[in-house]
């Protein structure tokens, strides 16, 4: 019989992160997170399976129990934290900004390790700046999932000055044409979406970005907000945060250690 039981001793590396994504998504998520991270992380994915999964807000709900799965899989692994990738499961999950939190502790203190969700790390990343009101570059999210996410946002008690997807913006004429680009767009997007969105809400304290959107960089490699950050900031002179540093940032902050590098604001504050 295997040991139940992980002593450090045992363990692949000091400090060890599982992350999982929506079904059928191959996620940037564990290489992004490796990279700016120190030599002491090591990092796991967990790819789900939901046959006949078609990204639906109703297919996130009804399989929303496999996050316990997923904590399971990852706890007798000796996982230190277990993030969960893709922000609109804490909305369609029906179980407000109260109830994600709970969830989230029930799960932690059952398997014994922290478990994280990017649509909730968001809100404690904004709450963890004292930052009040936003303005929200919903990327390509069509209007149901950008809609629960601001909906979620200010049942937190954060107020969304403006949102607006790619579509609301102008970029592309349709929804239709923004959902052929699946989620990888050109590089000059990024900007143009960000100082928009910025324009839209000057009061705003800080832009935030929905999903997990990728923009081709010169060498045309997508990359996730996360990357892009810096520069962002710069641009618009406020704080930017995507759901991917928010996470990023709840995972470190539970490590108790810092990413290298420049990362903007939120992960330069760890």
């Amino acid at each position: 019989m295997m040991p139940t039981e992980w002593r450090p001793e045992h363990k692949l590396f000091p400090h060890q992160v599982g992350f999982t994504c929506p079904p059928f998504d191959y996620d940037a998520a564990p290489s992004d997170f490796l990279r700016i991270a120190p030599r002491s992380v090591g990092v796991h994915g967990w790819m789900l399976h939901v046959p006949g999964y078609a990204h639906g807000l109703d297919q996130r709900r009804a399989n929303f129990g496999m996050m316990e799965d997923f904590c399971h899989c990852m706890s007798r692994n000796g996982a230190d934290v277990a993030a969960q990738v893709g922000s609109n499961w804490v909305h369609a999950s029906g179980l407000g900004v109260d109830g994600i939190r709970d969830h989230c502790a029930a799960l932690s203190d059952k398997y014994g390790l922290a478990f994280h969700m990017a649509g909730y790390a968001m809100v404690e990343a904004l709450r963890d700046r004292g930052i009040e009101s936003v303005a929200l570059n919903a990327a390509y999210h069509w209007p149901e999932w950008w809609q629960g996410t601001v909906g979620f946002l200010e049942e937190a008690g954060i107020r969304v000055l403006w949102a607006g997807n790619f579509h609301d913006q102008g970029w592309f004429d349709t929804q239709e044409a923004v959902n052929e680009h699946r989620w990888v767009f050109d590089g000059d997007l990024a900007l143009k979406s960000f100082e928009y969105a910025a324009e839209q809400a000057p009061e705003a304290e800080a832009i935030l970005i929905n999903g997990m959107c990728n923009f081709r960089n010169a060498d045309g490699v997508p990359e996730r907000p996360l990357h892009l950050t810096k520069v962002l900031e710069e641009a618009v002179g406020k704080p930017v945060i995507g759901h991917d540093s928010a996470l990023y940032w709840r995972v470190f902050k539970s490590l108790g250690i810092a990413p290298e590098g420049d990362h903007g604001v939120l992960l330069n504050g760890l």
